[in-house]
């Protein structure tokens, strides 16, 4: 028995434990605690809320603070010790955070109020830990008396723009899913390409992972890993994999996809689909949900993989807005391409391309071009870009 399932014993239970073995019974499950509480998580738990931002660090201990705020950072001084780690924070207001020893340091973005910013040092109650909580504001109203300085211009200023990938599924030798009415390929593709357009159009830098009919490898297993290794490339703000679903004659709707455990009890699971298919979808499958598993435990994976999620909803919402299609919901998949946590990654069904209805809309001019406006604007939205 381990020390975990002890603690869990209920109490009627350990009443029944013989008296030699109580004192045992009590040491374990405080040592357990204790080692819990001393390896407190160094990274925050991040969370978008109506007007804020709040970072939660979990701490080791009942602990005391002090607060500094200069420019666009929020020191935190504690009289604990955390593991030292530090990175970047892809949510509203805030921009990295650093942790060493006891200090903490959060960075703010240009539109982030350090003098508004609330810090808060929550005891430990009953089974939850004590932790440090920042609320970093972001509505217009909470920063409206600041004064806003024009940047000084230099000839060789540089704006740093947002980056996405778009990714349209399939090409060259792989179609797709194909029906009377459409190519998989060709779908995902001028979507894509609707898209960017729209997305330029706004500042947003785009990087396309294909503008023509082609593959990246005629083996799906290198055509799939070298599309991933584009969400790693350079500072990209968010990840969108564009494909078509096949299903029988009733099925249709889109739905969209983040990354995570396979869907429960689903032997025809869309990963394996769109991981190749066959014996290699099924492999590939496997090993983005051993990933998958590795990461269960890992804060600062939960936390970009909660920013998947975010933009899933986003996507999922706006194209049920602008097609009118059957909203089938945001699901999570252990798809290849998007099993990389270190950027905001999601993949798109657009609609069934075998369905008699939206077949025929999916070949439609008219019909993508809802689908790539609906898509552009989730990400502006996700990107907080007008």
């Amino acid at each position: 028995m381990t020390a975990s399932s002890l603690l869990s014993v209920p109490s009627r239970v350990r009443r029944g434990v013989a008296p030699s073995l109580r004192p045992l019974l009590h040491l374990v499950a405080l040592l357990w605690t204790l080692v819990t509480l001393s390896f407190a998580a160094a990274a925050p738990r991040v969370g978008a809320h109506d007007g804020f931002t709040r970072l939660v660090f979990d701490l080791p201990g009942n602990a005391t603070s002090k607060v500094s705020a200069a420019g666009r950072s929020v020191t935190v001084k504690l009289n604990v010790s955390l593991k030292a780690e530090q990175g970047p924070l892809k949510a509203e207001g805030v921009t990295a955070y650093a942790v060493s020893g006891g200090t903490i340091t959060v960075t703010l973005a240009e539109t982030g109020s350090a003098g508004k910013t609330k810090v808060s040092v929550l005891p430990r109650s009953g089974a939850a830990a004590a932790r440090l909580v920042i609320d970093v504001p972001t509505s217009t109203a909470e920063l409206a008396s600041r004064p806003v300085t024009p940047p000084p211009v230099a000839a060789s200023a540089s704006v740093t723009r947002p980056r996405v990938v778009l990714d349209a599924g399939h090409g060259g030798v792989d179609p797709g899913m194909t029906s009377q009415w459409l190519r998989e390929k060709d779908v995902t593709l001028d979507v894509a390409l609707r898209t960017r357009a729209e997305l330029v159009k706004h500042g947003v830098d785009v990087v396309m992972v294909r503008t023509v009919d082609k593959d990246l490898s005629a083996d799906k297993r290198t055509d799939l890993d070298a599309r991933s290794r584009l969400a790693t490339t350079g500072r990209v703000s968010a990840y969108i994999s564009i494909h078509v679903n096949a299903g029988g004659p009733s099925a249709q709707g889109i739905e969209t996809y983040y990354f995570g455990q396979p869907l429960a009890g689903s032997d025809r699971s869309r990963a394996v689909q769109e991981n190749g298919g066959g014996s290699v979808g099924q492999e590939l499958t496997r090993k983005a949900a051993n990933s998958a598993q590795g990461l269960l435990g890992d804060i600062v994976a939960q936390a970009k993989l909660s920013f998947s999620r975010q933009l899933a909803q986003k996507v999922q919402s706006r194209l049920v807005q602008y097609t009118g299609a059957v909203n089938r919901g945001v699901q999570t998949d252990a798809f290849y391409v998007i099993r990389n946590p270190t950027t905001p990654a999601i993949l798109t069904e657009i609609g069934f391309g075998s369905s008699p209805s939206e077949g025929p809309r999916l070949a439609s001019a008219a019909y993508r071009e809802k689908i790539a406006q609906g898509l552009a604007r989730a990400i502006l939205d996700f990107l907080n870009t007008k």
